[in-house]
This record gives C-alpha cells, sequence and structure tokens, in this order.
C-alpha cells in the first residue's frame, strides 16, 4: 500500500532541506527521503565562512539547524534509501497528474505527482584492493573531519585539483609531513593555492605518480607510488592518506527514467526540470560550474517553488 504526498525530495542536504522548507510554507505534503546522513556533504565542513550573513558557522551547526526548520513542520525525514522511482496512477489529491512511485530499500513505496532529486555526490575511490578495508584506518575521504587524528604524523594527500591543494595546506598545519601526489606533472588546481604549498616546507610535491598500493593490516602504514613515466616503484611509510580525486553522483537509481550525462549527473533545461515530467533536480546531483552551500540552497528554492507552479 503506498503512500501519498504532493512532493517526495530524495535527500536530506542543504539543497534537498531548502526545497522542503519552501514546499511546507507554500502548504504542500511533502517527504523527505535520505539513505545515510541528514545534512549531506557539509556535515563534514569543519567551518563555513562564505555564506552571507552568517559570518561562521560549523557545517554540522548549519545542517542541524536547517534540519529543525524543517521539522518544525512535523516529522517529515525517513531514513530510507530510494531504489527506484517509475509511473503509477494519480492519486486521490492528484488525480489529474501522472504520479510518481517511488519505492525505498525499506520495501515501502511512496507516491507523488511530483519529486526533487537531492541526491548530491560521494567521494570518489581509487579502486585499489585494500581501500575499503582500510576506509577509516588510515585511508580518509575528508581532511577537515579527520585530519585532526594525525597531529604530527606523516600523511599524504591524492588528487590534483583545488580539493586536494586546499586539504594539503589544512594538514600542512597538523601534520609533521605532508606527501602531495598527482598523476600528472602540474596540477589542475589554483596556481595561487600551489604557490601556498610551495612555500611549506613539511610539504614534498610527488608528481607524475600513482597510488600502486595500500599496505598495512589494521591500519594503513605504507603506500606504494608508481612514477606514471618510468615505472619506477617507490614505499613512503605514512601514518593516512586522504583521497581528493572528486566526487561522483549519486544517480543510478534514475538512469532508466531521466537523462544523464556521460559522467552521470542529471541534464536539465533549465537548472532544475529534468527530461521527466515533474521530476526535478537540485545540488550536487546536477553539474554547475560552481558547487558551493549558496547555490545548492539556491536549487532547492528553485526546485521547490517550480514544483509548486506545476502541480
Amino acid at each position: 500500500m503506498t503512500k501519498d504526498f504532493d512532493i517526495i525530495i530524495v535527500g536530506a542536504g542543504p539543497a534537498g532541506l531548502t526545497a522542503a522548507l519552501y514546499a511546507l510554507r507554500a502548504g504542500k505534503k511533502v517527504l523527505i527521503l535520505e539513505g545515510k546522513a541528514v545534512g549531506g556533504q557539509i556535515i563534514t565542513t569543519e567551518k563555513i565562512k562564505n555564506y552571507p550573513a552568517i559570518l561562521e558557522i560549523s557545517g554540522t551547526d548549519f545542517a542541524r539547524n536547517l534540519k529543525g526548520q524543517v521539522e518544525s513542520y512535523g516529522r517529515l525525514i525517513k531514513l530510507e534509501q530510494v531504489v527506484s522511482i517509475e509511473h503509477t496512477t494519480g492519486s486521490a489529491d492528484h488525480s489529474n497528474l501522472t504520479a510518481w512511485l517511488v519505492t525505498t530499500d525499506m520495501d515501502t513505496a511512496y507516491s507523488a505527482p511530483a519529486v526533487i532529486l537531492a541526491t548530491g555526490s560521494a567521494p570518489r575511490h581509487l579502486g585499489l584492493k585494500n581501500e575499503s578495508r582500510l576506509a577509516g584506518h588510515g585511508v580518509s575521504y575528508c581532511a577537515t573531519c579527520d585530519g585532526n587524528f594525525y597531529q604530527d604524523k606523516i600523511v599524504a594527500v591524492v588528487g590534483g585539483g583545488n580539493t586536494a591543494l586546499y586539504d594539503a595546506l589544512y594538514l600542512a598545519d597538523i601534520a609533521k609531513k605532508v606527501y602531495l601526489i598527482h598523476r600528472r606533472d602540474e596540477f589542475r588546481g589554483d596556481k595561487a593555492l600551489v604557490s601556498q604549498l610551495e612555500n611549506k616546507q613539511n610539504v614534498e610535491f610527488v608528481l607524475s605518480a600513482r597510488i600502486a598500493e595500500l599496505v598495512g593490516d589494521s591500519h594503513l602504514t605504507k603506500i606504494v607510488i608508481e612514477d606514471t613515466t618510468s615505472k619506477t616503484v617507490r614505499t613512503i611509510d605514512v601514518d593516512a592518506l586522504f583521497v581528493a580525486i572528486g566526487r561522483a553522483p549519486q544517480n543510478e537509481p534514475f538512469k532508466d527514467i531521466i537523462k544523464l550525462d556521460a559522467d552521470g549527473y542529471i541534464e536539465t533545461a533549465d537548472g532544475v526540470r529534468t527530461s521527466a515530467d515533474r521530476i526535478y533536480v537540485a545540488g550536487d546531483a546536477r553539474k554547475k560550474s560552481l558547487n558551493q552551500l549558496t547555490t545548492a540552497v539556491s536549487d532547492g528554492a528553485i526546485a521547490a517553488t517550480t514544483a509548486i507552479q506545476e502541480l
């Protein structure tokens, strides 16, 4: 038996929660489905300093405040992972509209004429043999989350974009030594960040190199690095490796009902409308020129307002 809503929001990060807030203020019956942690990736941010009118706030506090604001309208968030979306018949409240049936890993189905996808993205993995086993045991995907565990230790960062550069700068003020590893001979990130790192005496660049192996039993102890040109191999003793090689959209369950680009991001005509009628997208699930907290909440507001207008 399905449960009917006006709008179902998939994902409870800043984009999804903002969409919910706008829909609720418009008097709509809303359900938010979240498969992991409420707040999304913003909860891994130690400090937010570029959000308008807020001088500084932690990502955790920002998410907690937004969640509380939404839940002042009732208990609307269910921790269930969406596994599929498909067409169904219209509900009693929206008999003139085709509805969407949203099924979760709890074998529960919900229906609504409008769905907002705010599933965000997740860190890309290296794909190495011991990576999953050592995740949380010396292998990390968030320097600001786990960096403080490695005070005066030896750490490595892998990646060549701004995220990797920022991570290395952050860790340079904590760790004894930071190796910054990139498969190309120059970084893709901002030159100003590279210059800052070049002035850090405890940062060593390891360019034209890839990580070939992770070594450790209960905890990471070494990384094996292969030179991409000469194919020579070296082993470095480390206490931690921070992986910063990009993020992947979480759109696999929707590939049969909406158009995705070659990288798996949701294609849109105007920023929020997908290729399917009354399925919208907000936040990092779509490819944008700027992925920031401000653009995520903006997407949420626009997606919800668009859905409300089209119901």
